[in-house]
């Protein structure tokens, strides 16, 4: 029968580090900055995000209802936005094209019912396909997408659910092993790790995992506190706006911004160690990383949360970060 079997809670926290060679290390921490900054160059002009909470929250929870590890729910959502983005885009492709050459419009209402009706399909397509990447863990059966799909109401056959997948597969042109935030956070401790860092790297796994998972419910508030920080204005401009585009693709950026907040979290003494690590690994700029974990931090613990003291302001982080970089040099 093809039923899910829940693992237990140690074999969820079953992550080791410290056991691959620092070439190994260096190898592969190469080549995910590289896809990163491929990732950020072709977002530029990519407009639309479907990382909204209801989404993420959606594929969160059938992740484990399916008992799915984390890096499968991450990888579900990252799937599910570019099939999602590239649909928008050829929509709007097919719509220029017909403008351009005065042919007679397509009716837009019902290929939009139609792209909503099959998106819970899709959805669930993408979290199969995360599921079938991590082989080594867990694959989800047609039988329990199917049983899934009908207890809400939708009567789907193996037929469709495997036109559903090649769907997403031939729109992604089968480049489904997306790069996610996750492999980003968890390369970055493995290199602290081999830096001395005093926060122990599985310390800082766990509460890096919490953090990741309220970045992508609240992916859009997050990015829009850290936008109004970059350019120190409440109201930004629509070009402004889509120029920050490409900074919600950067998941450098992101893993380090979540292992900054976890640091000062899991001990906010060594912060500032942690933090200078980081800035020396990636060469991203201190500021950047003080804004962007305040912001994390901001929505993660409130700005005054009853019975302590409010966060350091962003402007009091970066000084402080400023001076930790002057005495690590």
């Amino acid at each position: 029968m093809d039923r899910p079997v829940r693992p237990s809670l140690a074999s969820l926290s079953d992550f080791q580090f410290g056991a691959v060679t620092t070439e190994t290390i260096e190898d592969a921490l190469l080549h995910l900055a590289q896809q990163n900054e491929q990732a950020v160059r072709d977002a530029a002009g990519r407009l639309g995000s479907f990382r909204e909470t209801r989404i993420v929250e959606f594929v969160f929870l059938l992740s484990e209802q399916w008992c799915l590890e984390k890096s499968v729910s991450y990888q579900a959502v990252e799937i599910l936005e570019r099939f999602m983005v590239k649909q928008a885009e050829n929509i709007c492709r097919q719509a220029t094209i017909q403008l351009r050459d005065k042919t007679e419009p397509q009716n837009w209402r019902a290929l939009k019912e139609q792209l909503f009706n099959k998106f819970i399909l899709r959805l669930v397509s993408c979290v199969q396909l995360a599921s079938k990447l991590s082989f080594h863990y867990k694959i989800i059966g047609n039988v329990t997408v199917l049983n899934f799909l009908q207890a809400l109401g939708y009567l789907h056959t193996k037929e469709e659910l495997l036109e559903s997948e090649l769907d997403v597969l031939k729109s992604l042109n089968f480049q489904i092993n997306l790069p996610t935030p996750l492999a980003y956070v968890e390369m970055l401790l493995e290199v602290l790790g081999y830096n001395g860092c005093l926060v122990p790297a599985t310390q800082l796994h766990a509460t890096c995992l919490t953090l990741l998972d309220l970045v992508y419910l609240l992916h859009e508030p997050v990015y829009e506190n850290l936008l109004r920080a970059s350019i120190e204005n409440s109201t930004p401009s629509q070009l402004q706006g889509e120029k920050f585009i490409s900074v919600k693709e950067d998941f450098m950026l992101l893993a380090v911004a979540i292992i900054a907040a976890s640091a000062f979290i899991q001990n906010h003494e060594c912060w500032s160690q942690v933090v200078g690590h980081l800035h020396s690994i990636t060469g991203i700029a201190l500021e950047s990383i003080a804004e962007f974990s305040y912001a994390i931090l901001t929505h993660s613990v409130g700005a005054n949360t009853p019975g302590q003291q409010k966060p350091v302001p962003p402007h009091l982080v970066a000084r402080t970060l400023r001076a930790a970089a002057a005495s690590n040099s």
